[in-house]
C-alpha cells in the first residue's frame, strides 16, 4: 500500500511505525475471511482492510477522528484473527492500538458513551471496586426488564454478564507462597484485576500447582493492573501508568531474589505485557526494563507445559471443549500448548468448530458493543452445543465470563482442571453443577 506521510509527519515514531505497517498491505482481504465483525455485517469498513483504509486516510490528514471512523473502529475486537490469517505480516494490533490513541486524544464522544468508558476504565482495574460494582449488580439484576425496555444496552449487557451469586471467596492479601523443597524455581504471578475479584480461584489453582512441583510464588508488592483495558480503550496516559507501575515492581523482584518466569493467567493481559517491550520502545528511561519484562512474561500454559515432572492423579475421564481466546491464539501465536497440557492430564480435548472466531468478549467490548457481542457469543455457543461437551475450559476471564453468561455448562480454566489433576480441589464450577467427580 503507498503512503504519503511528510517528513514531519515521519519524524514521529508512532506514525512511523504505522507507515511501516501500512506499506506492508497488500489488499488481497484474507483478512476478510476470519474478520467476526466483517462476518457478522458485511460491510468492508467493518473489516480489518476497511479499517486500514480508514486509519491510513485519518493518519495521513492528521485530522481529528470523524464520528463515522470512530464508528467502524469502536466495532473491532482487536481479536487479532486479522494477524493470524494475513500472508504479508500486517501488523495490525499496533495499527489500531495506535488509530485508538488518535481518537481518544481528537474526538469528543457523545456524554453517556464518555461516562460508561470512563466508569469502566475507573472500576474493572480496582478490584476492591469491582467487587463492590458485583454486590451492586446482584441488586440490581430483577431490574433488567426495565433498563431493557427503556434502551440502556449496556446497563443490561453489564448485568447479563454479572455472576448471578456473588464470587466465592476472596482475592488473596498474601504475597508469598513458598514452595515445599526441593525447589526449582521462583516466579512472579500477576494477580490482576477482574480476575481477581470475579474467580480468585483461577489463581489460587495455579499457585497450588506451581508450589506442588517445587516453584516458589510471588505477587509483587506493588503489582496491579497491566493497562490493558485502558490500553485497548486508546487511553495511553492510564495505560502507560499502568504498566510502568508493574515493570518497576517487577524489576524490583528480577533484580533482589530472581525471577524465573512472570506468569498471567489471563492471557489478555499477557499479550499486552508481552508488548510492553515495543510499548516502550522509545523510552529511554524504561525502555530497557519494559523489555527485560516482556522477555519473561509467559502464559501459565507456556510454563506449565514446559514441567516435565508433573505428576498427575486418576480422575474420572471428561470430555471438553476447549475455547482458544483470540489474545492466546492471535496474540502470542499459542495454539496447542494448552491442548497438550490438558491432554496429558488425562482430559478428552475436543477443538470448537470455527475455533478462530472470537466469542464476543474482548475486554470491555461485550459491554460497549453488545448487540455483535451477543450475536457472537450465540454463534460460539452454538457450535460448543454441537460437541456436548462435559465442560468448557477457556484461558482468558473475559471469555469464561462471557460464554459462561449464555449456556449451561460449566466453563472453568485450564489451569484449574491441571489443578485437580494433580491433587486439588475440583473446579467451583463443577462442583456447583454436580457434575462427575
Amino acid at each position: 500500500m503507498q503512503t504519503s506521510f511528510s517528513l514531519a509527519q515521519l519524524a514521529d515514531p508512532d506514525i512511523a511505525e504505522a507507515d511501516q505497517i501500512l506499506r506492508a498491505c497488500v489488499h488481497c482481504g484474507f483478512c476478510t475471511a476470519t474478520c467476526p465483525t466483517y462476518l457478522l455485517l458485511g460491510d468492508e469498513d467493518d473489516s480489518p482492510r476497511g479499517r486500514i483504509y480508514l486509519i491510513k486516510d485519518m493518519l495521513e490528514k492528521g485530522e481529528p477522528a470523524r464520528r463515522e471512523v470512530v464508528k467502524h473502529i469502536d466495532r473491532c475486537l482487536s481479536c487479532l484473527s486479522c494477524l493470524t490469517t494475513c500472508p504479508s505480516g500486517v501488523h495490525y494490533m499496533h495499527l489500531v492500538d495506535h488509530a485508538r490513541a488518535h481518537m481518544e486524544k481528537t474526538y469528543r464522544r457523545p456524554y453517556f458513551d464518555r461516562l460508561v468508558r470512563a466508569m469502566l476504565l475507573k472500576v474493572l482495574p480496582d478490584p476492591k471496586l469491582f467487587r463492590m460494582a458485583l454486590f451492586a449488580a446482584l441488586l440490581a439484576k430483577p431490574l433488567m426488564p426495565l433498563f431493557r425496555a427503556v434502551g440502556l444496552k449496556r446497563v443490561v449487557a453489564m448485568l447479563s454478564l454479572a455472576p448471578a451469586r456473588f464470587p466465592h471467596g476472596t482475592s488473596r492479601s498474601q504475597k508469598s507462597f513458598p514452595a515445599p523443597w526441593p525447589r526449582r524455581g521462583r516466579v512472579a504471578l500477576l494477580s490482576g484485576c477482574v480476575a481477581n475479584a470475579l474467580a480468585p480461584e483461577i489463581n489460587a489453582s495455579a499457585i497450588r500447582v506451581l508450589n506442588r512441583h517445587g516453584f516458589d510464588v510471588v505477587i509483587a508488592t506493588g503489582e496491579r493492573c497491566c493497562g490493558s483495558l485502558a490500553h485497548h480503550m486508546g487511553d495511553e496516559t492510564a495505560a502507560h501508568a499502568a504498566a510502568r507501575r508493574n515493570i518497576a515492581v517487577w524489576i524490583n523482584e528480577i533484580d533482589g531474589e530472581g525471577l524465573d518466569a512472570i506468569l498471567t493467567t489471563a492471557s489478555g493481559c499477557g499479550t499486552t505485557m508481552k508488548d510492553y517491550g515495543f510499548m516502550f520502545r522509545t523510552a529511554p528511561d524504561i525502555a530497557d526494563d519494559a523489555a527485560r519484562v516482556s522477555g519473561l512474561v509467559r502464559d501459565i500454559s507456556e510454563f506449565i507445559c514446559e514441567i516435565n515432572y508433573l505428576k498427575y492423579i486418576d480422575r474420572q475421564p471428561l470430555a471438553v471443549a476447549y475455547h482458544a481466546a483470540c489474545s492466546l491464539q492471535h496474540g502470542q501465536k499459542i495454539t496447542t500448548l494448552p491442548k497438550e497440557m490438558l491432554s496429558k492430564a488425562g482430559y478428552s480435548v475436543t477443538d470448537i468448530p470455527e475455533g478462530h472466531i472470537c466469542c464476543g468478549s474482548a475486554g470491555t467490548y461485550n459491554v460497549l458493543q453488545p448487540e455483535l457481542a451477543n450475536r457472537l457469543r450465540d454463534r460460539k455457543i452454538a457450535h460448543i452445543q454441537e460437541i456436548a461437551p462435559d465442560l468448557i475450559a477457556a484461558g482468558n476471564i473475559g471469555c469464561i465470563t462471557q460464554i459462561a453468561a449464555g449456556i449451561g455448562i460449566p466453563v472453568v480454566h485450564p489451569i484449574e482442571l491441571i489443578d485437580w489433576a494433580t491433587g486439588g480441589p475440583a473446579p467451583r464450577a463443577l462442583e456447583s453443577r454436580g457434575r462427575p467427580m
